[in-house]
């Protein structure tokens, strides 16, 4: 439905793209959404459990880990929902303040990974290449100023980007993705937007730069360390650990930058607009309690013992 322009600024409803599911196909798409959601609420559960309940893993990695996994739980629930009620009641309007909250959200998941994962990579660093500092860089007090520095310049920089767009008067109400976020709204606007647009480049080079400058700093001195070191078992105990960093980095700065591509360039086709979409409140949430489940052993073997022991306990009675 169009809205025309008046005295208000923002519309009162937004339309989001359709998902162009036949009628024949919804159940489908219902069922495969749902049990997405709860393999992704399951996965990531099971690993926060797991250090929350542990205190041989209350440490700093995977205190942050902890957090990481947090932050992607909150990621996948600013899309599934929305999508399979979406789905189910053949209705694509959301509210103005939940389309506005929704695209706030979205950017301060993204960026609260980026941040994070910036910070796990500078305590690896710290664990191998300074361990004897280690102890008193990453204690309990510096831990929790970390986890705070995270929340704070996460907001910090993506606060802006919506102070900037309540300036400008919308034109439309037709977002032309599966989920409300700046760029779609920025494209509803009818004055200048350069402002946004240049400010919305930064958050995005100032995100992904940092955290793959701070990444491949940190990640020559590792390797440098780890050549140097003659005793075979921590070499390779520290390459895994970061071997297993490494890949989420990789697999969350791919989805990102495919999707940040796919909004500025519009020769982009709109299937794979979506799929880049979607591919970041779907790979992440999915791949990292999977890489650090299977690739840890601390954490794979508290698992495996868990599952071990209540089946054993179901089998007694």
């Amino acid at each position: 439905m169009a809205w025309q322009p008046n005295d208000t600024v923002f519309p009162p409803f937004f339309y989001l793209e359709s998902l162009d599911i036949p009628p024949s196909q919804a159940y489908a798409a219902i069922i495969m959404a749902t049990l997405t959601y709860c393999f992704i609420i399951a996965g990531n559960m099971t690993i926060i459990l797991c250090i929350t309940l542990n205190r041989s893993l209350h440490k700093p990695m995977y205190l942050m880990l902890l957090n990481l996994l947090v932050n992607d739980l909150i990621g996948a629930t600013l899309f599934f929902p929305q999508l399979i009620s979406g789905i189910a009641l053949e209705d694509r309007s959301v509210y103005c303040a939940s389309c506005v909250l929704q695209a706030m959200m979205v950017h301060v998941y993204a960026g609260g990974d980026y941040v994070i994962l910036t910070a796990m990579a500078y305590d690896r660093f710290l664990a191998i290449c300074r361990p004897l500092r280690y102890g008193v860089m990453m204690s309990r007090a510096n831990l929790l100023k970390v986890v705070l520095a995270i929340v704070v310049t996460d907001l910090a920089v993506v606060s802006p980007l919506y102070c900037l767009l309540a300036r400008l008067r919308l034109c439309g109400n037709s977002i032309t993705d599966m989920y409300c976020n700046n760029a779609s709204l920025l494209k509803l606007a009818c004055g200048d937007t350069a402002v946004n647009n240049y400010y919305g480049i930064f958050v995005a080079a100032f995100l992904q730069g940092m955290s793959l400058i701070a990444v491949i700093f940190t990640y020559v001195q590792i390797l440098v360390a780890c050549l140097a070191n003659k005793q075979s078992d921590t070499k390779s105990k520290a390459l895994r650990t970061c071997g297993t960093h490494l890949t989420v980095f990789l697999v969350f700065q791919v989805t990102t930058m495919f999707k940040v591509l796919a909004h500025r360039f519009n020769q982009v086709s709109p299937y794979l607009r979506r799929a880049a979409g979607v591919s970041i409140f779907l790979l992440p949430p999915i791949v990292n309690p999977l890489i650090y489940g299977l690739n840890t052993k601390e954490i794979r073997n508290i698992v495996i013992h868990f599952f071990t022991k209540k089946k054993m306990t179901n089998f007694d009675r």
